[in-house]
């Protein structure tokens, strides 16, 4: 039988857990504060900077929303990040991407305080994570590391493979997935043989991008499969990376999409702008 991997009961587990610490926090006079960033009103964008806010209410999380007019220059915006960088009560900023065509988001993200960056994209986050110090560890990557081990899926010594070399997903994903003691391979759109690679990993990791493209050829037999992939196929339905019916019954255990992956990456940027208070202290 198929372990469906429930990311949305496994978030609810996580967002009550850091409810109750940032109780905790204010019995203590430490208070928690995210500044979210939105420059235009991309519709998905906007989803997702709301679903941020209720999150934060939820778990007693100040939040406060700057919604920049599509128009705003990357000078308005660096200032802005700048004035959030030097405010004591501020601990967590975060820049809703992609970002306008004008503005270039690497400059925008290397301008944020490391100590600050709660989505863990800052180059010193990602050299943190490299080198196996401590630091903000980006969102999705974090939260598949959650939903294995809070599902009871052993890490240690099993062969795991990636799909996809982004850098907000697929890279720090290798490097979570070797610290807990996983054999990686990283596959991507230039690797030969792709099939034959994929189908080694008994933890297989979709990051692609395209709908629907792992079919059971990609998988082998009892494999952990996890989608980070999320679409509106012809009928206007959320899909991901993975042809769910074709892959699942072949599965040990494999995420839904919607439900799987996408409510983890709202809880772990929870996680981290509660462990943003610590080092801010």
């Amino acid at each position: 039988m198929t372990q469906i991997i429930d990311g949305k009961a496994i978030s609810a587990q996580i967002k009550d857990e850091l409810k109750e610490k940032v109780t905790n926090m204010k019995k203590d006079d430490i208070t928690l504060c995210l500044a979210v960033i939105q420059v235009g009103n991309d519709p998905a964008s906007s989803v997702y900077v709301g679903n941020k806010k209720k999150a934060c209410e939820y778990i007693g999380i100040e939040s406060l929303a700057y919604e920049l007019d599509e128009n705003t220059t990357q000078d308005e915006l660096l200032d802005l990040i700048h004035e959030l960088n030097k405010r004591k009560d501020v601990n967590g900023i975060l820049v809703q991407l992609p970002l306008p065509k004008h503005i270039d988001e690497d400059m925008i993200i290397r301008a944020i305080d490391p100590s600050k960056d709660v989505d863990g994209f800052h180059p010193q986050s990602v050299g943190a994570l490299c080198i196996g110090q401590k630091g903000f560890v980006s969102c999705t990557p974090a939260g598949i590391i959650q939903l294995l081990k809070r599902s009871g899926i052993e890490i240690a010594g099993k062969e795991c493979v990636i799909i996809g070399r982004s850098n907000i997903v697929g890279k720090p994903m290798s490097l979570l997935l070797l610290r807990e003691n996983g054999t990686v391979t990283v596959a991507h759109s230039k690797t030969e043989n792709l099939k034959e690679v994929a189908k080694r990993a008994d933890i297989l990791v979709v990051a692609v991008g395209r709908p629907k493209m792992i079919t059971r050829e990609y998988v082998k037999e009892g494999a952990v499969v996890i989608d980070v992939g999320i679409h509106r196929n012809e009928n206007n339905k959320l899909c991901g990376d993975v042809d769910y019916d074709d892959v699942a019954p072949i599965c040990s255990a494999i995420t839904p999409v919607p439900g799987g992956v996408g409510p983890m990456t709202i809880a772990m940027l929870m996680n981290n702008c509660v462990e943003s208070a610590h080092l801010n202290s």
